[in-house]
């Protein structure tokens, strides 16, 4: 019987609740796969201090060097940066940069195959600008890693998938991203990645971008050019999908059992809608990358930051997430 999959559990901006929902989730980590943590041992420790945990932090160089146990957290230091002037729930250069290297290094390991997938913490944007790091968040770093051009990032939770066509650009931006290719683009890696979740062909639905997926034209003619040729070449593909529909009613009926999936236009459209519904359970999966990644669906909660109150299951549930995607892998052996 193969082992858990060994996972690495990114810090993400130490000013933010990364470090406190790595030590809260910690004894359920290890349930799930054999993590071990790319961060920072002073920050860790520090958040064990915070909700009095009696686990340890043991230094390590390498993923396979120690195991961790529900009570030792193994950490590699992954940043050169000094955090020691680093305040809690406020934007730092220095914080932003350290992020940006715990996620870096977390990805060269796994493609050099010394871990099977990377399940991530939240960083703050405004942290990388103020680092000087031209990236939105932390998909667009992970494509330009990875060397990936056809990547998207999907919300998840309860058998219910959402892809974004466009994602972190203005509202204003978003027409001139859309394209046929790019919708049929996200429609197959949606239903890609849906099939290794569920273990059977998923039912797609896709949204309009206008009111009432423009009712006829008349609001806009951007689902008869764009969307319907995407969704008819998509079923010439063998691809159970169907659309343009009024996302009003897409997501009642998702929620209802008849998709499994929906492919939304803009990031609000999909993002809004799906966290009502899944709340503190979804689960950020970056879709169409040479290796395993997923993360919390929140941010870095600075206004709750250091008071030992941020809540784990989003993490809990991403690494769940992970752990099944990595150890589905037919190229993934034993670490």
């Amino acid at each position: 019987m193969n082992p858990l999959p060994r996972l690495l559990i990114t810090m993400g901006d130490v000013a933010g609740i990364g470090p406190e929902i790595i030590v809260r989730a910690w004894p359920e980590l290890v349930k799930l796969c054999r993590p071990v943590v790319v961060g920072d041992l002073s920050w860790l420790q520090k958040s064990l201090a915070l909700v009095g945990s009696p686990a340890r932090v043991e230094p390590a160089t390498h993923p396979g060097e120690r195991e961790s146990t529900a009570t030792t957290i193994v950490c590699l230091q992954a940043s050169k940066q000094d955090l020691s002037q680093v305040t809690t729930g406020q934007v730092s250069a220095a914080a932003g940069r350290a992020a940006y290297d715990f996620l870096c290094a977390a990805i060269d390991l796994t493609l050099r195959a010394e871990a099977d997938g990377i399940v991530t913490a939240p960083l703050h944007k405004e942290g990388l600008r103020a680092a000087g790091l031209p990236y939105p968040g932390h998909t667009e770093i992970l494509a330009e890693r990875t060397g990936t051009r056809q990547f998207g990032m999907m919300l998840y939770c309860d058998g219910l998938g959402v892809m974004h066509v466009t994602l972190h650009m203005a509202l204003r931006d978003v027409f001139r991203h859309l394209s046929t290719e790019a919708v049929l683009e996200k429609i197959r890696l949606l239903a890609k990645l849906l099939a290794r979740l569920l273990g059977r062909a998923p039912r797609l639905g896709v949204a309009g971008l206008n009111p009432h997926a423009s009712d006829g034209g008349l609001f806009g003619d951007e689902e008869a050019k764009i969307i319907e040729p995407a969704v008819a070449a998509a079923r010439a593909e063998k691809i159970a999908v169907s659309g343009p529909w009024p996302v009003d009613t897409l997501f009642v009926r998702a929620r209802r059992g008849e998709f499994d999936g929906i492919v939304a236009m803009y990031h609000d459209q999909g993002h809004i809608a799906f966290k009502l519904f899944g709340g503190l359970r979804a689960v950020n999966i970056s879709v169409g990358l040479p290796l395993v990644r997923t993360s919390v669906a929140h941010g870095t909660a600075y206004d709750i930051a250091g008071q030992g109150v941020a809540d784990p299951t989003s993490l809990i549930e991403a690494t769940r997430v992970a752990a099944k995607l990595a150890s589905d892998r037919e190229d993934s052996p034993p670490r």
